[in-house]
């Protein structure tokens, strides 16, 4: 870190005319890694970078991967303390009625959120889900326009719901890289990984009636490392999987759809994971929730807010390559105005090898900005007269 930052500060030059997404994710052409399928996406989650495509932008039904959108949502509520893990939620007539895969929740019956995500992240239950989408945004439909306005958030080309679980519908796509990339929106929510992770576990236990809830995504006991996320499968989709994996501090995320059997499915993404961490290492420079700079914000309550990373900034490098000749600079968004939301983007760090831009990070804020008052505006006015600033 020591010499990281005496390149920063050597570097520190404002780059414009860049994205505004997490980094720029690069194509890396290789040899044909996977069969089988219809589409497979590899994707290093830090860098967002993709290691390894094929029709990854491919329209194809998601079956209960689409549950990563609903599981996004439900975080990011928990997140902003709309609701809580420990919200007791009543299941509607019309979640209970829900078919395919399911926990048989009874209608009238309570459950706590908590033990709703365990349903839907372990045993991929249809009628938590729709449980879940009722109690955040009202109904069932208010909780897919959600879903619709994330994919556009996140820049999805290629996705489009029609319920929260997944089941066949007309008009309901996605793409493997689509689902890469709300995978790894989701893992900005490392929380979710306690549910995904877990093989095991009970509803309603000590009750008369307890259900035994095990896990759709068999790699999670099979391949070191695999933490999550979903699977999925309906005669339309056949047999499909978001996974992903830690292994010396590197997370990848590898999509699979399309494939005939669960045993090719999860043969294809193991493929997938050995190619990422045979050929890839990951080097991280700063730690996510750094503060780099203050930015001004016009007739904030602070005047100048800090500017912090969201996500760690991380170079991705081929075994054997060396981290050298890194020149980082940081651009701010100028004019920015209260009020500003959390997590508004008001900035970005780059890293480049060489000439080579191999890294971008948003630089967010961390809770809302308010306006300030007149009275504040007035004082602080004041303040630059006295100084000689005005």
């Amino acid at each position: 870190m020591k010499a990281f930052a005496a390149v920063a500060l050597c570097a520190l030059v404002a780059w414009t005319g860049l994205p505004s997404t997490a980094v720029l994710a690069k194509e890396k052409a290789s040899e044909k890694l996977v069969d089988q399928v219809k589409s497979a996406v590899l994707m290093e989650k830090d860098t967002g970078t993709v290691l390894y495509s094929q029709n990854a932008d491919d329209r194809l039904p998601p079956a209960s991967m689409t549950k990563i959108m609903t599981l996004l949502l439900i975080f990011k509520a928990l997140d902003a303390q709309d609701i809580s893990l420990k919200d007791k939620v009543r299941i509607s007539e019309h979640a209970a009625s829900m078919g395919g895969s399911q926990v048989f929740l009874e209608p009238g019956e309570t459950m706590t959120v908590r033990d709703l995500i365990k349903a839907i992240a372990i045993a991929s239950a249809n009628d938590a889900s729709v449980a879940m989408a009722e109690y955040i945004a009202g109904s069932e439909q208010a909780f897919v326009k959600k879903m619709n306005e994330e994919a556009k958030r996140l820049g999805l080309k290629n996705t489009h719901f029609k319920n929260p679980t997944g089941l066949s519908a007309d008009g309901h796509y996605s793409s493997a890289r689509d689902m890469a990339l709300m995978a790894r929106a989701l893992l900005r929510y490392p929380e979710v990984l306690k549910f995904t992770s877990i093989y095991e576990d009970y509803l309603r236990e000590n009750t008369d009636n307890k259900f035994w809830l095990v896990n759709t995504n068999k790699m999670i006991k099979t391949y070191p490392g695999v933490d999550g996320l979903k699977t999925g499968f309906t005669q339309e989709a056949k047999y499909c999987l978001t996974a992903t994996a830690m292994k010396n501090g590197m997370r990848v995320i590898a999509v699979v759809m399309g494939a005939p059997t669960t045993k090719v499915r999860n043969e294809q993404v193991a493929k997938m994971l050995d190619h990422a961490f045979n050929a890839y290492k990951t080097k991280k420079l700063m730690d996510s929730g750094r503060v780099v700079r203050l930015v001004p914000v016009n007739k904030s309550e602070e005047g100048k807010v800090p500017a912090v990373t969201r996500d760690p900034v991380v170079l991705l490098l081929k075994r054997g390559e060396a981290a050298s000749h890194l020149k980082t600079s940081v651009h701010l968004t100028k004019g920015l105005k209260a009020p500003l939301k959390a997590g508004s983007v008001v900035g970005h760090v780059s890293v480049k090898k060489g000439n080579e831009l191999v890294s971008q990070t948003p630089l967010i804020v961390t809770k809302d900005i308010k306006p300030a008052s007149w009275w504040q505006l007035f004082k602080r006015n004041i303040g630059k007269m006295t100084s000689g600033s005005w």
